[in-house]
Order: C-alpha cells, then structure tokens, then sequence
C-alpha cells in the first residue's frame, strides 16, 4: 500500500447533528435553540426544517409526525464551552428561564472524574444535552 491509503483525509470535526422533532414540539424546540441556546438561524427552507448555527456548527431541526426514540442510538448532545465558570453561567442562565423555555434540568454541574465540568438538560423535544468544559478539548 502506498503512503495516500494509509493517511487520513482531512476532517474538520464533528459539526453537524440533525435531530427529529415530532410536531407538537417543533416551535417550542426551535425557540429553544435560538432564545435559549443563542443559536441563529442559518438556513431555513421550509416550516418543516430549521438549520442553526452558533458559528462553527450545524443543528438541522426536522419537523415529523411522530419520533421513534427506540429506534435511536444517540444519547445526547453536548455543547462546548470554553471553562467551569461558563458550565456554572449557562446552568444559571437555563435555570432561570426553564419554564419559559420548556426545558427541564436534569441535576446542577458537577465535576467529573476526567476533570471535565458539566451538566445535562432535556430540550422541548425530550433530547438530551449537556453543557460540558472538557479541559483537554475546549482551549
């Protein structure tokens, strides 16, 4: 084998996550991400999809009927932040407009064994995410 079949082309990381969102849930979830997560709009063909964006990421919102969660493997999104006090700032930030927003926070940061800092929230749509400072990835 030549030297090109055993390189790795390049890659820019992991940007980009498309989640299904059942239709009752759709705006709730949408205003989430922009209002609460700060996220704008980067392209939005149709009432059914919403594409977002915080600046070097991509969060497709796919309006369906219905969502089969058995059938998914994700267990849930992580937001990157740049230190604890940041984790410590988006869950004051969160707890304060949780109802508002129709969240639900699901336990106050805490320190994990690696040394990342985090906690973990459930969308308008029942997803998983975590706001997490990972020392040795988020700079």
């Amino acid at each position: 084998m030549s030297a090109s079949e055993h390189s790795t082309p390049p890659c820019l990381g992991l940007h980009h996550l498309a989640l299904h969102v059942e239709s009752a849930r759709y705006d709730d979830t949408l205003r989430f991400y922009l209002e609460g997560m700060g996220m704008r709009v980067d392209w939005q063909p149709d009432d059914c999809a919403a594409y977002l964006t915080s600046g070097r990421d991509n969060l497709a919102l796919h309006r369906v009927d219905a969502v089969e969660r058995a059938h998914s493997a994700l267990d849930h999104l992580g937001f990157m932040v740049p230190d604890a006090a940041a984790v410590d700032a988006w869950y004051e930030r969160l707890s304060a407009r949780a109802e508002a927003l129709s969240i639900e926070l699901l336990g106050k940061p805490r320190l994990h064994r690696d040394g990342a800092t985090s906690f973990y929230l459930l969308d308008p749509a029942g997803n998983k995410l975590q706001i997490v400072h990972i020392p040795s990835i988020s700079g």
